[in-house]
């Protein structure tokens, strides 16, 4: 076997060996997906108060547990305002006192809370916006961040905001 032959099959097992590493190594890439899938507003004083359903899911073979969760929203004029987010105590209270927002239909998701390895859940954000509500009915995006303990964060955005 000449020199070139023994180093093309030695790149050719090194290129194996670093796939094979990375393949079985996919599933510990801390990474959520998902779509938010409906909003909801209603004014508060010279503000509004946002409920944002989304769905996502957790394609690492390990939990997610939450550090923080952030709700911000691009006016028409691409300024990016940052919500004030809700406990889950206090969506309750919300929801109990101003019935136009409706029901909750998921849970919150908060600080501490886990999400399963390779599964698809349900949840919700609520947060208030220093805006009155003619600004979340003509935004650009509405984008959900959360950070994982690790440090690594996943950002959720809204398809389509305006019609």
């Amino acid at each position: 076997m000449n020199r070139v032959t023994g180093f093309l099959v030695g790149v050719l097992l090194a290129g194996g060996a670093l796939f094979a590493v990375l393949y079985m190594n996919r599933g510990s890439h801390v990474q959520l997906k998902g779509e938010i899938l409906k909003v909801r507003s209603l004014p508060d004083g010279d503000g509004a108060i946002v409920f944002a359903d989304f769905r996502v899911t957790n394609t690492a073979a390990v939990p997610f547990v939450v550090q923080t969760v952030e709700m911000t929203m691009e006016t028409p004029d691409g300024e990016v305002a940052k919500a004030v987010m809700f406990s889950k105590a206090d969506v309750g209270k919300v929801t109990r006192y101003l019935k136009l927002l409706g029901p909750q239909y998921n849970d919150v998701l908060s600080i501490q809370d886990k999400l399963p390895p390779v599964q698809t859940v349900d949840r919700m954000a609520a947060g208030r916006f220093p805006f009155p509500p003619k600004f979340l009915q003509q935004r650009k995006t509405l984008r959900l961040r959360i950070e994982e303990v690790g440090g690594v964060a996943s950002e959720i955005v809204e398809k389509s905001a305006t019609p």
